[in-house]
């Protein structure tokens, strides 16, 4: 067996395992590279179906072709999908593109807030009504427990610090020194009552892994991923305020990993381009203490 098939039959090992654990377990789903990984290893580990509800935050800011992308597959793969938005913070401006809050403030309004109402079944949500193709106001509250994240320990410092199973306080906080230890393939999903936990199952894969299973499997991914002629592209996908393009020529998956392994991005960090990273230093480790993906 391959390095790729290891990793693959560990994340889905890990979604079985949670999701024999967890009675209220969801999947948050960016529509990134990473997570729409995720979610066709969720549709391997259970035969085509994902079992579970998709979560998606939207921040009004996405890049519109992430949105349309979302919505192809929630038809194509007949998903179960529900999103939400601040919405009272995008009707009042109070967002850095509008120039009333920097960065970190606008991710936590935009981003933190809602996943935190969002996964306590409080606020508004919406779910994509497959017969109308169009979303309709949730008319369900319920929370959930266990949640599925796409994130990888190698993408980003504080991540490095995450657990396969990565508990989180009653408040959505993260206390990075009280993670459990996880030796020899064994993982604990017996937590007090009122945990949330955060489950990993790409935690060991690299950006590298992805994209090399991505052309193996033949996953439909972003377009804004691979140059469309003007000699760039993203590496890295958020909100548009927040998100530059870098300088590439790569226009399939394969150009990619030639790039990441030998050329221009194979010493560059993913998320150099992410604007919420750097800002105040450490920017992305507090908000991540504070509930951000």
């Amino acid at each position: 067996m391959d390095h790729l098939s290891r990793l693959e039959n560990t994340s889905i090992h890990i979604f079985r395992e949670a999701y024999n654990s967890f009675e209220r377990m969801c999947m948050l789903w960016s529509v990134g590279k990473d997570s729409t990984v995720l979610l066709w290893l969720a549709r391997k580990a259970f035969f085509g179906h994902v079992p579970f509800p998709l979560l998606h935050i939207d921040t009004s800011f996405k890049i519109p072709e992430m949105i349309a992308y979302r919505d192809r597959l929630a038809k194509e793969w007949s998903l179960d999908i529900r999103y939400a938005m601040n919405e009272e913070a995008i009707e009042n401006k109070q967002t850095f593109p509008d120039g009333a809050v920097d960065r970190i403030t606008c991710c936590k309004l935009l981003k933190t807030q809602p996943l935190s109402d969002m996964l306590k079944g409080v606020g508004r949500r919406y779910k994509f009504n497959h017969e109308k193709s169009k979303y309709d106001v949730d008319p369900s509250s319920e929370p959930f427990d266990g949640v599925v994240v796409g994130l990888r320990a190698d993408e980003e410092g504080s991540r490095s610090k995450e657990r396969y199973f990565s508990p989180r306080g009653i408040a959505n906080d993260w206390d990075v020194g009280a993670q459990p230890p996880e030796f020899w393939n064994q993982f604990n999903t017996d937590f007090p009552p009122d945990t949330h936990v955060r489950i990993h199952p790409l935690l060991d894969w690299t950006e590298v892994n992805i994209w090399e299973y991505i052309e193996r499997e033949k996953i439909p991914t972003v377009s804004l991923y691979y140059d469309q002629g003007a000699g760039t592209r993203y590496r890295s996908l958020g909100c548009a305020n927040c998100t530059l393009p870098v300088t590439s020529e790569a226009k399939n998956p394969n150009d990619i990993i030639i790039e990441l392994k030998d050329g221009v991005f194979s010493k560059v960090a993913e998320r150099a381009g992410r604007a919420q990273d750097e800002e105040g230093g450490g920017g992305l480790e507090k908000l991540r203490k504070d509930g951000y993906m």
